[in-house]
């Protein structure tokens, strides 16, 4: 997924938290918070299992692609663009449609469209706005989210960049690393996921 589910996590927690009591009423916060990170979840992963499904296209073409001298990443993305526009699939990374932010511009707004209508059918919440103030809302905190995240993975990123010895993308030790510092880096911000 673009998030870490832990910043998942956090991200529907802070939106529980911010949206009450202005905008809805709760006495299960908690409960609210993992419909809203169920929400959050099930959107992104859309876009994984799309890519899963070319990845298993491409594989039935490796030889072809191979003999032709044809690109994987360049077959991977216009299949991948296919079958966006066919199934009409709101394309979830950001960087893709030239958005700063992990999550396009046009990702937060369908999933604002998504959590308001799963709050309005929860049992847990009444709304105290108009269903499209709360969504506005929803779409003005993901996005501050969003970029207080952005920077933190930056900071991170920066970091395995400045060692003293190269540390390939990509390999298990960056991973390690990045989760690391990016955790430390969002402890700066008083964000802890584990929280």
């Amino acid at each position: 997924m673009l998030l870490a589910r832990e910043f998942v996590a956090y991200l529907a927690r802070e939106l529980v938290k911010k949206l009450t009591p202005s905008m809805m009423e709760t006495v299960e916060p908690q409960v609210v918070a993992e419909l809203v990170g169920s929400v959050i979840t099930t959107e992104l992963q859309v876009e994984d299992r799309l890519n899963d499904e070319v990845r298993e296209i491409l594989s039935e073409y490796s030889d072809y692609m191979r003999r032709e001298g044809v690109s994987y990443q360049e077959m991977f993305r216009r299949i991948k663009n296919t079958l966006i526009a066919q199934r009409k699939v709101i394309r979830a990374a950001g960087r893709d449609t030239g958005d700063e932010m992990k999550l396009s511009r046009d990702k937060v707004i369908d999933l604002s469209h998504k959590l308001v209508l799963a709050l309005r059918k929860a049992r847990q919440v009444r709304l105290k706005k108009q269903p499209n103030e709360v969504r506005l809302d929803i779409v003005r905190l993901i996005t501050d989210l969003l970029q207080n995240e952005e920077k933190v993975d930056r900071a991170a990123r920066q970091k395995i960049r400045s060692q003293k010895r190269e540390i390939p993308e990509g390999s298990e030790e960056w991973d390690l690393l990045l989760r690391r510092y990016y955790a430390e880096e969002l402890k700066k911000l008083g964000i802890d996921l584990a929280r």
